[in-house]
Protein backbone atom coordinates (compact mmCIF):
# COMPACT_ATOMS: atom_id res chain seq x y z
CA UNK A 1 0.00 0.00 0.00
CA UNK A 2 2.79 2.30 0.72
CA UNK A 3 4.19 2.02 -2.54
CA UNK A 4 0.68 2.37 -4.49
CA UNK A 5 -0.65 4.33 -2.43
CA UNK A 6 1.53 7.08 -0.91
CA UNK A 7 4.86 6.97 -3.19
CA UNK A 8 3.04 6.94 -6.61
CA UNK A 9 0.65 10.55 -5.93
CA UNK A 10 2.10 13.55 -4.59
CA UNK A 11 0.00 13.87 -1.44
CA UNK A 12 0.25 17.45 -0.17
CA UNK A 13 -1.89 17.47 3.34
CA UNK A 14 -3.28 14.88 5.87
CA UNK A 15 -6.35 14.52 4.27
CA UNK A 16 -5.27 14.05 0.91
CA UNK A 17 -3.64 11.55 2.76
CA UNK A 18 -6.12 9.60 4.57
CA UNK A 19 -8.32 9.90 1.13
CA UNK A 20 -6.06 8.12 -0.55
CA UNK A 21 -5.42 5.24 1.69
CA UNK A 22 -9.11 4.86 2.91
CA UNK A 23 -9.24 4.31 -1.01
CA UNK A 24 -6.63 2.27 -1.06
CA UNK A 25 -7.68 -0.18 1.12
CA UNK A 26 -11.51 -0.14 -0.23
CA UNK A 27 -9.95 -1.15 -3.63
CA UNK A 28 -7.01 -3.72 -1.98
CA UNK A 29 -10.12 -5.29 0.52
CA UNK A 30 -13.33 -4.91 -2.38
CA UNK A 31 -11.92 -4.99 -5.65
CA UNK A 32 -8.44 -6.27 -5.70
CA UNK A 33 -8.55 -10.24 -6.14
CA UNK A 34 -6.09 -12.53 -4.29
CA UNK A 35 -4.16 -15.52 -5.62
CA UNK A 36 -4.47 -16.83 -1.86
CA UNK A 37 -8.43 -16.39 -1.94
CA UNK A 38 -8.68 -18.27 -5.35
CA UNK A 39 -8.94 -15.25 -7.25
CA UNK A 40 -11.89 -13.21 -4.73
CA UNK A 41 -11.71 -10.43 -3.28
CA UNK A 42 -11.13 -10.47 0.85
CA UNK A 43 -14.39 -8.44 1.65
CA UNK A 44 -16.36 -10.62 -0.62
CA UNK A 45 -14.49 -14.36 0.91
CA UNK A 46 -15.77 -12.82 4.37
CA UNK A 47 -19.17 -11.90 3.54
CA UNK A 48 -19.59 -15.68 2.02
CA UNK A 49 -18.19 -17.16 5.49
CA UNK A 50 -20.65 -15.15 7.38
CA UNK A 51 -23.64 -16.15 5.78
CA UNK A 52 -23.02 -19.45 5.39
CA UNK A 53 -24.86 -21.67 8.08
CA UNK A 54 -21.96 -23.69 10.24
CA UNK A 55 -22.86 -26.86 11.54
CA UNK A 56 -21.25 -26.08 15.58
CA UNK A 57 -24.23 -23.10 15.06
CA UNK A 58 -27.64 -23.94 16.83
CA UNK A 59 -30.44 -22.25 15.08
Amino acid sequence: MKYECIYLHALETGSQARAGVRQSMEIYNCRRPHKALRGQPPATVYLLEIEAPHPDQQD
